[in-house]
């Protein structure tokens, strides 16, 4: 599993299709359901998830506790692992980094916050290769 993160509109999208020829792709934003994952999975070709912060609002939202949220997405991510092997094929994961800046004032959006920064540290942590983008330069972190 790779890790790519970094802030709105800095060229994260452009640096994993630089980098991946086949790639299937699910995104929160075109209305992709994030536990439909393996279904659009192509076969050999990298899956590509990008949205996290809508699919965590989306658990935020649900009402449940910090833990249950961060523990079902950390379950996902070793589903990821073992999925890769199956199938000899990457999964790439490319996270908004929204924990810099100004603390929101809406509880709903400082829990988002807080919550989708455990997760990005549990995706670095499954992960073999984490790097940051910014102003469309890529850094391997790990």
């Amino acid at each position: 599993m790779q890790l790519v993160l970094g802030g709105a509109f800095t060229g994260k999208r452009k640096v994993v299709k630089e980098k991946h020829q086949a790639i299937s792709w699910l995104s929160s934003y075109h209305k992709g359901e994030l536990w439909d994952w393996k279904s659009k999975w192509l076969k050999d070709t990298t899956l590509v998830l990008e949205g996290w912060e809508k699919w965590i609002l989306h658990e935020v939202r649900n009402n449940e506790s910090n833990d249950e949220i961060r523990d079902k997405f950390k379950r996902l991510f070793h589903s990821f692992v073992q999925e890769e092997k199956k199938r000899n094929s990457s999964i790439v994961l490319i996270m908004l980094e929204i924990g810099k800046g100004i603390v929101p004032l809406e509880r709903e959006e400082r829990r988002l916050r807080d919550i989708a920064g455990w997760i990005a540290q549990d995706a670095a942590q499954l992960s073999e290769q984490v790097e940051i983008v910014w102003n469309g330069l890529s850094k391997r972190l790990k």
